[in-house]
């Protein structure tokens, strides 16, 4: 309401500061607009009262989410149906008019004060990032903006608008207000104006600071289809720098290198979105968790789960034993027929021309009325027909007792008539079941399942509707699915045949036999049948005639479905019982006109009425068009759900308006039902004038402990529960506890309704085990005896017995959520979503709750259809929202919180939701969210604590002593010895690696030493060892002449894969320089990949670099200019077209410890680091891998490998010239031109030795996998492959390397070949399966024990095992030993430490820039804190353990197995204990099938996890709560942010890595253009 005829200016301060801080918190969003409007009213009342006309009224206030001026809200609106899949889209009470069922004023202010509660504790969550592309439904939804996630409050910048005019008018009244204000709201994003950096360019830096953050909300308020922010719009050379620039060497902090961006504490850009938005979720996280954590020590070795302790005020029940409530006694009448179909031949014959049925057509008028002698001759009709005229006469396809289905729309209640007392006259069971409208319909393999178990093999079905099937091509009716062969018989009045004179059907007294089977859905999602015998059937007649009060004549209108439940009770068999005339209104002519019950009952003058809450509702908000309407002819208004407890406001609203039109109060009969157990119990019509029944207020907190508190405290978490009347005449009712056995309840505990009838179900047909736990219950006393001999059956309903033997139902058994040991209630909980403004949001107030089980525990699930012009920013508030009002009123947190398109859930036959298939879908990640909202912190309270690291007290001696006494043996292993070395002539070889070429080359000139392939296959360049020796020579006196160079300078040699490469290596050799290999740059992505080329340069302080023509023009590019410096790049020097030239001499170098060259390789951590590699340790390198492999020179090997670090460089460069064996190069590039190359050239050279990487298998599994029947015929064999080892410093890929050897098994690859290497900087080859010692074992290590830092061995299949293999057969002259990382004491046989490795082939050392070697010393020169003191050892980074196996090697001892965990520098520490990231991506990349790589890392503590989508966008919101899941129950970790990304953003190095750290700076920048990106709460 404007300040209508107030003039602020004139009212006092202190007002106006109330206003201000009024205006304030509704832009915050701390207030609601409703709240806003109440309050401003209240403070404006004295000045407004004094003037005239104004108007107070508030404008828009909603009582309800129902009464408002806007019809559409009303779910299921009743209107012109638009859509052709609302022709089936009947409502049931589960589902499609959810909304009415739960109307509840009372309850809709209770949840509007909680949520006000909550402004004090304001949450600020994070909203998700959404790519604009995906999931766009409407056009609306393409005006909204990209990202409004930055505003730092979470009301976000609609609200902010609607806030701008009162920040103008504020700042210009007090800017000092606003400056504290602005200081405050900096909170989240790092500085007020540094969110202008989103997009905006900074060009008023001096704006002061009111304006500063008037700058601020406007920079919120961004225009709302402008672009999306470009957060990279930082100078072109900074992105660069953050995508794939490794900073510095190890020694030096991450943040130095790049001091141009501005950095917060974490080293994270202030411009980065992601970080706001992260630093919202932490501040979310902070506040404290509702259940508070006990303390919780225990053992590593225990089970995981915090058992909750239980709270000593729970409330516990005091009352005692309940009592058996016995119903009055069913009394006897003496001309209640034999059997229903008694009744039927007795109207048919007395009272033909009276009405039995009328049926109206769509628009709600009278299409025909069938009379009872209509009904009996037409059953007669169908009984002979059936029993006669199918089949022949000596085989019938028909014989008493067969179950026959029963297929007929709501809309043809007739039909279904005639069909029902045709089966009973004809004595086959009728099972009627829903029209199937397609073969998936949702339920249909469940209904399939009732037709398998209660042998059904007929069906009846009227001709529109047989037309109306699905067919297949040929005409025929489809096989629904799951269903089993049906034959069809079409049940018309002219396809029958008059019975013969001489044939009369067979009538016995009612007896035990089925008469009828009604189906019901389980909480599974099963669809089973109730048996009901015929005494069942006549006997529950009689109890609801003498109930209800039936006579003889009346008048009845029956809303419901008349296939089962109340409707079939009584609108169909105890309507003629006592020949009642039924008026039916199909589910159709209510959507088409609401108040056609209610003109029926006017113009009929019923006397008894049958609905359900929603047609309640829908006549209330019809009623207002008709005036004359007369309702006083109602006796008994029957409310079929009437025990669901949100029905007590439908039926006190739909008194309130009709009561004027002559309703009369005590006629309204609220009663409870259960298919098993048919009519438990029903509120009998009361006399005029007599007190009405009372209410029971119950709170909530006690219900969800079981027991029965009247609420006085908190009314708004209060519960209004209305009596269904007594227990029906000639019954036994008890109340049991629902879980376990069944032992009676005291009077003020809910326990479940059990009942002994002779008017019940008898079993579930053809499922003997079900029936016996439900039809079949012996109560128990406390002391658990059986309290009588009487079966009872459960009812599935839950109460209690109120005052006056009233029954109460608060809520199913199969709408249960059991979380923490408290009960919740479904519907409870989609009552309160409701009440929470769903207008805007919720498509018809369509929401499904459920639960799974995860992590040891229930999780609340709640699923809502979102309307399709609902805004992702009204979505979102919506959902935070209902977190809130959940939170508070039901105190229990939600698990996950999800929109789907409107009309995208299954639905039942009646149109409800199909909650179990919802479920389902949840859980296969089928469901598609539009917006989702995972709450794992807060909900999630059951994880242990994290562990306290012990203090190592223990002293290493005893430790040592300690572990000899036990019998372990120290954790280490030796290769092989190096030998001596025979030949004299060698000698000098072994000393230089370039001698060895000079003296390969004198010696054996014309030895071919290497082959170089193209895509094709084709050798387009050899080198024999004169040639190679002859072009060294030619680049020695280039770099002699025009380098400039001294000795033991750096010389960077930029080449693509090839000889060249070697060729340029020793002629650095030659030289007396030392070479440095890089990999060239990528030509399409110089921006990534030329800024790490320039850093080795710099780094390496190189004096001149060698490359090839057109590398060297990429180098002086245009393009290269916007990504590096080109201008500082040292002398260029291309080997392309050298003069032949000899150089005046050779370099030999004075000694062997001399550097040989530099290794520089990116770790996965984005640390780049070179090593120096002496000719020593180069030589004894080469000698011990000519020793594995037995490698000689009438060998030959092939390598698809990078040649620039590594062992791969060093197969690639060295080897050779060492061995002499002949290479033949395989550029790992040409593979993606011509996948087969690899293994086709193995095949042509008949090669017995060869070296990969993982990408390179990777690629051949992926791409070559279902090709081996194609290669197989073009003659490719691999059964000469005896070794193929992948090289690599990681853990070894068990899957890959499995899968690799299954599927190229039938190419003749035998499953040994397939090995692993393991190298690491300090050491380049620790491990290397050659040809000699045992195959690699693999053992299964129990994942919980690995991180506490410990090995248990477990059998293959454990839950929770991890396989590992073996890296390969320990080189020769290397020493291995396992060292606890802290204490640096070793360690025993099968513990988890560091390797250390003892080798003289170790790197001599870090190159560093600033000759830090402090720093890293301790990496290659450490000493064991005791034990063998005198040994130098290199600690290689890594985690693994040594287990001595039973295997044998070459000298005849006991193989020691090192097993390689993972590197340290990699590993996660969360919770206190150290997780390797590649388990936890194992496991998300099981999670679904369209995740097709996966990769994790922590950010402050939360755990980030990226997962590439292979799928449809549309999959991209399924994937959050899988892999939420899936973390949660393997790995015991919540995972913090979920980000979704297109196949191929995770960056992966050319051994196949992924390079975790570059995703996580490229996240943190924003770089990466996620689908979605969810912060989980």
């Amino acid at each position: 309401m404007a300040d209508r005829g107030v003039d602020l200016s004139a009212l006092p301060k202190e007002v106006r500061d109330q206003l201000a801080e009024l205006d304030l918190e509704l832009s915050e969003g701390d207030i609601t607009q409703k709240g806003y409007e109440k309050k401003k009213a209240k403070l404006l009342a004295s000045y407004i009262q004094h003037l005239p006309n104004v108007d107070l009224s508030l404008p828009d206030v909603q009582l309800s989410p129902g009464h408002s001026a806007d019809p559409s809200p009303s779910p299921e609106a009743p209107g012109p149906s638009t859509s052709s899949a609302s022709k089936h889209h009947h409502a049931h009470r589960s589902g499609g008019a959810r909304d009415e069922r739960y109307r509840s004023d009372i309850h809709t202010e209770a949840v509007q004060a909680a949520l006000a509660k909550h402004k004090e504790e304001k949450m600020a969550l994070p909203m998700p990032t959404k790519r604009r592309s995906a999931f766009v439904q409407s056009p609306i939804d393409t005006c909204t903006p990209p990202d409004t996630s930055s505003a730092s409050e979470d009301e976000g910048s609609l609200r902010r608008k609607a806030a701008l005019s009162a920040v103008l008018a504020q700042s210009l009244q007090s800017p000092d207000y606003w400056i504290n204000r602005s200081v405050q709201s900096s909170s989240t994003s790092s500085s007020a104006s540094s969110t202008l950096s989103h997009g905006e360019p900074k060009t008023q830096p001096q704006l002061q600071p009111a304006a500063s953050l008037l700058a601020d909300v406007l920079a919120h308020t961004r225009i709302e289809n402008s672009v999306p922010p470009d957060v990279t719009s930082s100078t072109p050379q900074e992105r660069g720098s953050r995508v794939d620039l490794p900073p510095a060497v190890r020694g030096m902090s991450r943040g130095q290198s790049r001091s141009s961006m501005l950095d917060t504490a974490d080293g994270v850009p202030v411009n980065s979105r992601v970080s706001t938005k992260i630093q919202q979720l932490l501040n979310t996280l902070k506040r404290p968790k509702r259940p508070p954590l006990s303390e919780f020590f225990v053992d590593d070795s225990e089970e995981i789960v915090e058992v909750p302790q239980p709270d000593p005020n729970t409330p516990k029940p005091e009352g005692r034993q309940i009592i058996p409530v016995k119903g009055e006694p069913l009394g006897v009448v003496s001309n209640w027929p034999p059997a229903l179909q008694a009744a039927l031949a007795r109207w048919g014959a007395t009272q033909a021309k009276s009405p039995a049925l009328t049926a109206l057509d769509i628009t709600g008028k009278p299409l025909y009325t069938l009379t009872y002698g209509k009904l009996w001759s037409r059953s007669l009709k169908l009984a002979y027909t059936l029993l006669n005229k199918l089949g022949t006469k000596t085989e019938p396809v028909l014989q008493a007792g067969d179950r026959v289905a029963l297929v007929y729309p709501n809309s043809d209640p007739g039909m279904f008539w005639v069909a029902f007392y045709g089966c009973l006259l004809a004595e086959v069971i009728p099972v009627p079941i829903e029209v199937p409208l397609s073969r998936q319909d949702a339920g249909s393999q469940q209904i399939g399942f009732l037709l398998g178990s209660c042998g059904v093999s007929l069906a009846l079905t009227s001709e529109v509707c047989l037309k109306g099937l699905p067919k297949t091509p040929n005409g025929e009716i489809i096989q629904f699915k799951g269903w089993p062969r049906m034959k069809w018989v079409v049940t018309d009045t002219k396809y029958l045949t008059k019975p013969s004179k001489d044939w009369q059907p067979h009538i016995p007294t009612a007896n035990t036999d089925t008469a009828y089977i009604e189906y019901k859905a389980s909480k599974e999602g099963t669809v089973m049948g109730v048996a009901v015998s015929k005494i069942s059937m006549l006997t529950h007649c009689q109890a609801l005639t003498q109930a209800c009060n039936y006579c003889e004549g009346e008048t009845l209108v029956n809303v419901l479905d008349c296939k089962k439940d109340m409707g079939l009770w009584h609108g169909v068999l105890t309507s003629v019982m006592n020949r009642i005339h039924t008026i039916t209104v199909p589910y159709a002519v209510m959507k088409a006109c609401p108040m056609s019950w209610v003109q029926r009952v006017h113009i009929h003058k019923a006397r008894v009425a049958l609905v359900k809450c929603r047609d309640l509702h829908w006549a209330m908000m019809a009623h207002k068009d008709q005036r004359d309407t007369n309702l006083s002819s109602i006796r008994m208004l029957i409310v079929a759900d009437g025990a669901n407890p949100w029905s007590v406001s439908s039926c006190d609203a739909f008194l309130n308006v009709f009561q004027s039109h002559g309703l009369k109060p005590e006629v309204i009969c609220p009663c409870a039902t259960s298919p098993e157990a048919l009519t438990v119990a029903i509120r009998r019509p009361g006399a005029r004038g007599a007190p009405l029944p009372a209410r029971a207020i119950l709170s909530m907190a006690g219900l969800s402990h079981g027991v029965i508190r009247v609420n006085t405290e908190d009314k708004n978490s209060a519960l209004t529960v209305q009596d269904v009347g007594h227990i029906m005449p000639g019954a036994l009712m008890c109340i049991v506890k629902p879980d376990g056995p069944p032992q009676l309840c005291k009077t003020d505990e809910i326990g479940e309704i059990v009942i002994n009838s002779r008017a019940g179900g008898t079993m579930y047909y053809g499922l003997p085990g079900v029936t016996k736990n439900t039809f079949e219950v012996i109560p128990v006393n406390q002391a658990g005896a059986p309290i009588g001999e009487i079966p009872f059956s459960r009812t599935g309903l839950l109460g209690f017995v109120g005052p006056g033997s009233l029954v109460f139902v608060v809520g199913k058994i199969e709408g249960l959520l059991m979380v923490s040991g408290r009960r919740h209630n479904a519907d409870d909980l989609v009552a309160t979503a409701l009440a929470v403004e769903p207008v805007k949001t919720v498509y018809r107030g369509r929401i499904a709750v459920f639960s799974v089980t995860v992590f040891y525990d229930e999780r609340i699930v709640i699923v809502a259809e979102q309307r399709p012009d609902a805004s992702e920013e009204d979505s979102f508030q919506w959902m935070s929202r209902v977190l809130q009002a959940i939170d508070s009123i039901h105190q229990v947190g939600l698990y996950c919180l999800a929109l789907v398109p409107a009309n995208t859930l299954p639905k039942t036959p009646l149109g409800g939701i199909h909650i179990c298939e919802t479920k389902q879908n949840f859980l296969e990640g089928n469901l598609h969210p539009c917006n989702i909202l995972m709450c794992p912190h807060t909900c999630v309270t059951n994880l242990p604590k994290p562990r306290q690291k012990q203090p190592v007290d223990v002293g290493p001696a005893s430790m040592l002593v300690g572990n000899l006494v036990a019998g372990k043996r120290i954790a280490q292993a030796t290769g092989r010895e190096l030998g001596v070395v025979e030949d004299q002539d060698l000698i000098r070889k072994h000393q230089f690696l370039s001698e060895a070429l000079q003296w390969r080359a004198q010696t054996d000139p014309d030895h071919v030493l290497y082959v170089l392939l193209n895509a094709k296959g084709v050798a387009v360049c050899t080198a024999t060892c004169a040639q190679l020796h002859k072009r060294a020579e030619k680049i020695t006196a280039t770099l002699m002449e025009r380098g400039g160079l001294n000795t033991g300078d750096n010389v960077v040699l930029l080449y693509p894969p090839g000889i060249d490469l070697i060729a340029a290596f020793y002629g650095c050799l030659y030289a007396g320089v030392i070479p440095v290999t890089v990999r060239p740059p990528h030509p399409q992505n110089l921006a990534a990949t030329l800024p790490t080329v320039r850093m080795i340069i710099d780094v390496s302080k190189a004096a001149c670099i060698l490359t090839t023509q057109p590398l060297m023009r990429i180098l002086r590019s245009r393009e290269a200019a916007a990504s590096v410096n080109v201008k500082t790049w040292p002398t260029i020097i291309d080997t392309d077209d050298l003069p032949r030239k000899r150089p005046p001499h050779i370099y030999k170098p004075p000694t062997a410890e001399m550097l040989a060259y530099l290794d520089f390789s990116v770790s996965t951590t984005g640390m780049l680091t070179g090593v120096k590699m002496s000719h020593a340790a180069v030589s004894t390198l080469c000698r011990s891998i000519k020793l594995q492999c037995e490698l000689y020179s009438s060998r030959q090997i092939a390598i698809c490998l990078d040649p620039y670090c590594g062992l791969g460089f060093v197969l690639w460069c060295l080897s050779s010239v060492y061995s002499g064996h002949q290479s033949i190069l395989i550029p790992p590039l040409e593979l993606e031109s011509s996948l087969p190359l690899w293994l086709s050239t193995l095949s042509q050279y008949k090669i017995r030795d060869t070296f990969c990487s993982y990408s390179v298998m990777e690629l051949c599994t992926k791409g070559l996998g279902t090709q081996t029947e194609m290669l197989k015929a073009r003659g490719l064999n691999l059964s000469c492959v005896r070794s193929c080892v992948v090289i690599a410093e990681e853990r070894p890929r068990l899957a890959l390397t499995q899968s690799f050897s299954k599927l190229f098994k039938d190419l003749g690859l035998s499953p040994r070949a397939v090995s692993t290497a393991f190298g690491s900087r300090v050491n380049l080859a620790i491990c290397l399966q050659g040809t000699a010692g045992p195959d690699p074992s693999t053992v299964y290590v129990d994942m919980k024990s690995l991180r506490h830092d410990r090995v248990r061995l477990v059998e293959r299949g454990a839950p929770q095992s991890l396989p590992l293999m073996e890296s390969g057969t320990i080189l020769p002259g290397v020493r291995v030993i396992i060292v606890n990382p802290e204490t640096r004491g070793p360690l025993g046989d099968s513990h988890l430490g560091e390797i250390w490795v003892s080798s003289p082939h170790s790197a001599s050392g870090y190159y560093t820039i600033y000759g830090e070697e402090s720093l890293q010393a301790d990496h290659f020169n450490t000493r064991l804190s005791f034990g063998e003191p005198h040994t130098l050892w290199a600690r290689t980074g890594y985690l693994g353990f040594i287990k001595r196996t039973e295997l044998l090697d070459a000298s005849g001892d006991r193989h020691d197995a090192l097993f390689v965990v993972g590197s340290l520098d990699e590993t996660l520490e969360l919770r206190g204990l150290r997780y390797h990231p590649i388990d936890i991506e194992t496991s998300v990349s099981r999670a679904h099938r369209s995740i097709a790589e996966s990769a994790v890392f922590t950010w402050t503590n939360l755990l980030v996890v990226v997962a590439e989508l292979s799928g449809s966008e549309q999959e991209a919101l399924d994937l959050v709560p899988l892999v939420t899941n899936v973390v949660l129950e393997e790995h015991h970790l919540i995972v913090g942010v979920v980000v979704i990304v297109d196949p191929g953003v995770i960056p992966i190095n050319s051994r196949g890595e992924k390079q975790r750290m570059h995703l996580r700076d490229s996240f943190l920048a924003d770089q990466l253009d996620p689908i979605y990106v969810a912060y989980n709460m």
